[in-house]
């Protein structure tokens, strides 16, 4: 075997060195990473910014302007990286908590994104672009309510924007503010006729404020629409049941079936409708195959337990029932239906701790209700 000449690779290495060293005669300055950068020669602006905050590991500044090079080349999560560093070394530093914002909200990381934005924000109250990526980020996240503050501004300022428009509804949606949805999609409707998602999403609100066959016109038209919004039959048939108009609810259970088979929803509500006419056999069918393709939905689970006990198959039923619960142990229903199973069963200690978890519920909800009649009777002149 050839044994390698330990002075050619030593050379080859002072090749290399020198050649790294003629790219900056001298520690590459300030002036020099900025020249580059305006060149578009953005790895040789990246190397000299890292040498310089090398030799000064305290210069905020040279880490902030890293962070914008790296950024440039998309290397995000290094650019996120530089601009903490320059954000720990003087947390002052103009446009950093933007810039770290953005590299966060280009990564997909709108959690993280939300704090530098917030920050970046306060300092500049007017900066459309910050209020945007925040409001952006909010609704990424679920925090709806703070979605719709940050962006009802920016839709002030450009109300052609439909997309942001769009967001903005929906994050009203989100917040419960059905008024701000059902303003803002109703703007959406006006530049959009032929929108089937925001009818759907109009009915939403509308739904949300009590107006259920205004709402039901809404998904009409969206069911009706060419092509069909994807959920529009089953958002329609939904408030047809619960409107108690079952034989409505019923068909458009049926409708959405015959778009997509495999629909769970529509098949727990089909199964409710038949329990409700006392089918038993058919609400078995539809709330098990619901159940088998979907374990988080809540009715089939209640009803399924309530056939389950009809027939006496109690350790099914228990099962059942205590899986409702798990999806919402707010909601008395399940409660009550697993006492009577226990009961049934002889057992009578977890029977009465069901029956007080029903009582204690229902006095919530009525102090609840008492709470918002109080509330709307203060806000009267």
């Amino acid at each position: 075997m050839k044994q390698r000449n330990p002075a050619l690779n030593f050379t080859g290495v002072l090749v290399i060195m020198l050649s790294s060293l003629a790219a900056f005669p001298q520690a590459p300055t300030p002036a020099d990473a900025v020249a580059l950068a305006q060149q578009g020669k953005l790895p040789e602006a990246e190397r000299a910014w890292r040498a310089i905050a090398r030799n000064d590991p305290h210069d905020a500044g040279a880490f902030a302007s890293l962070g914008v090079v790296l950024s440039r080349q998309q290397k995000y999560p290094d650019a996120a990286a530089a601009y903490r560093k320059a954000l720990a070394l003087n947390p002052k530093l103009p446009g950093v908590q933007m810039n770290l914002g953005l590299a966060e909200f280009k990564q997909g990381k709108l959690r993280e994104a939300v704090a530098p934005l917030t920050a970046a924000l306060d300092a500049e109250p007017g900066n459309m672009q910050v209020r945007i990526l925040l409001g952006l980020s909010c609704y990424g996240v679920k925090r709806f309510a703070d979605a719709a503050k940050y962006l009802e501004p920016a839709i002030k300022a450009d109300p052609g924007n439909l997309e942001l428009r769009q967001t903005l509804a929906q994050s009203c949606l989100g917040a419960k503010k059905y008024d701000c949805a059902l303003t803002e999609f109703r703007q959406i409707l006006l530049q959009n006729p032929n929108s089937s998602a925001a009818h759907i999403l109009l009915g939403e609100a509308l739904d949300g404020l009590g107006r259920t066959p205004e709402a039901i016109s809404e998904f009409q038209a969206a069911a009706n629409a060419k092509p069909p919004e994807p959920n529009a039959h089953f958002g329609l048939g939904y408030l047809y049941w619960k409107s108690h108009q079952y034989e409505d609810a019923r068909r458009e259970f049926q409708e959405q079936l015959a778009i997509e088979p495999g629909h769970a929803q529509s098949l727990a509500y089909l199964g409710d409708i038949e329990w409700k006419a006392n089918h038993e056999k058919e609400a078995l069918e539809f709330l098990q195959r619901a159940v088998q393709l979907r374990s988080d939905i809540r009715i089939a689970y209640v009803d399924l337990g309530a056939v389950l006990t009809q027939q006496k198959r109690y350790p099914e039923a228990l099962a059942a029932l205590r899986r409702a619960i798990n999806l919402d142990p707010s909601q008395p229903d399940a409660h009550y239906r697993l006492g009577r199973v226990y009961q049934a069963t002889g057992d009578t200690a977890a029977a009465q701790k069901e029956f007080a978890a029903v009582r204690r519920l229902h006095q919530k909800s009525e102090e609840d209700i008492a709470t918002k009649m109080s509330a709307a009777s203060a806000q009267q002149p």
